[in-house]
């Protein structure tokens, strides 16, 4: 399982059995490219990841860093991490360029979390 698929089962694996899904949401289909093969229910990512932050021990900014979300949830942060995940999600910008990769990589989660079942406000996709 890639990076992508960690952060995947990291939200919607540890947080589906906590979470009942939104009141008369259906499940989204996954997205040509995804690494998730089923629908998953619609977890409200904001709750769960406010409230694993606010049991961190320190301030992560997830909802802005790609680098928090990845420490939030556990995972690898580091920049050869976040290269593979840019690989992984077909970066075709210069991975040197760590502060573009990074707002690209957030966004592109963000937004494939919500693809594939995730509550996620408009502002972080």
């Amino acid at each position: 399982m890639g990076i992508f698929g960690n952060i995947m089962d990291k939200i919607f694996g540890s947080s589906t059995a906590n979470a009942a899904p939104a009141e008369g949401a259906k499940p989204a289909a996954p997205s040509t490219g995804q690494s998730v093969s089923t629908p998953q229910p619609n977890v409200d990512v904001t709750k769960m990841l406010d409230d694993k932050a606010g049991r961190a021990g320190q301030r992560l900014d997830w909802r802005r860093s790609i680098v928090d979300l990845m420490k939030l949830l556990d995972l690898d942060s580091s920049l050869t991490a976040r290269k593979e995940l840019a690989r992984e999600l077909n970066y075709t910008g210069d991975t040197n360029d760590s502060a573009a990769m990074n707002i690209w990589l957030h966004k592109q989660v963000m937004a494939k979390i919500a693809a594939n079942g995730g509550k996620v406000p408009d502002e972080l996709k």
